[in-house]
């Protein structure tokens, strides 16, 4: 499980504003404003980085509502992995290449999905053996040279 400093450290490093990290005190204002109460810069500081470990429930459902997660989110693991997941899948949608391969496969059929797929499997786990590989011995070139 998470600690409520990560969760809050991984809404700061995946929900941006702009294609930047919010910044403590837009999501100071933004809880203020959400919560009708006070929320400070060194507040949001403090639960990001550990330093405070209890906030209140008010505090929780507008730093929810600031980053539109549920408020689940800080306290139910099986939320926290979902919503991390999405949050991870939207990241990975930022990028242009991998929202050009989603939206190419979109257009496929099944049967080409399932090729792409594999296909995908196979350069990923190529990948992941190269790399091992290379922790352990120097790479060759198809000649045998390093």
């Amino acid at each position: 499980m998470s600690s409520l400093a990560g969760k809050v450290d991984k809404l700061f490093t995946t929900i941006r504003a702009n294609g930047r990290e919010y910044t403590y005190e837009e999501v100071a204002r933004g809880c203020s404003e959400l919560s009708g109460g006070t929320f400070s810069k060194t507040y949001v500081w403090q639960l990001r980085t550990g330093q405070r470990t209890n906030p209140t429930k008010r505090h929780l459902e507008a730093l929810a509502a600031f980053f539109r997660v549920p408020v689940a989110y800080f306290f139910d693991d099986d939320t926290a992995d979902r919503v991390d997941s999405q949050l991870a899948l939207a990241s990975a949608m930022g990028n242009a290449e991998v929202r050009d391969i989603a939206l190419r496969a979109m257009s496929m059929d099944d049967s080409g999905r399932k090729s792409l797929a594999r296909i995908i499997r196979e350069v990923s786990l190529l990948h992941a053996t190269s790399g091992a590989a290379r922790g352990r011995q120097p790479s060759r070139s198809a000649d045998g040279e390093e």
